[in-house]
């Protein structure tokens, strides 16, 4: 049985003047399921190729508070999944932004961000 699900690309954006984006990531929520997950990938050659000041290990950090986030780590304890992903995704004018939510079927969540990561960030 196929669910539906919500997902969005967790993007670096070195400097939010320009707008240049590198997709570091997948938030992705199916409710049915009760799964919230973030998997991320950073490839430090294209973030130096595209802003070689970035601070590599404070990106990093950001970067896995969003998966402590998915799992309830800190003030996300109290909030119930849809509510974390949505606060994850809520627009943002930081380094790291959300894409617009975009939304499937499938039949097994994990599976499916693993294809997204696959596909849409590596």
């Amino acid at each position: 049985m196929r669910h539906p699900f919500e997902y969005a690309l967790i993007r670096l954006v070195p400097r939010i003047e320009r707008g240049e984006q590198i997709n570091v990531g997948v938030l992705l929520y199916c409710q049915q399921r009760d799964f919230l997950a973030a998997r991320t990938h950073l490839d430090a050659d294209r973030v130096r190729a595209l802003a070689p000041d970035v601070d590599l290990p404070e990106v990093a950090a950001v970067l896995d508070s969003l998966d402590r986030t998915c799992s309830g780590d800190g003030p996300a304890t109290r909030m119930r999944l849809g509510e974390r992903f949505h606060w994850l995704v809520a627009p943002r004018s930081t380094m790291i932004q959300a894409s617009p939510v975009h939304t499937g079927l499938t039949a097994d969540p994990a599976v499916e961000l693993d294809r997204l990561m696959a596909a849409l960030v590596r």
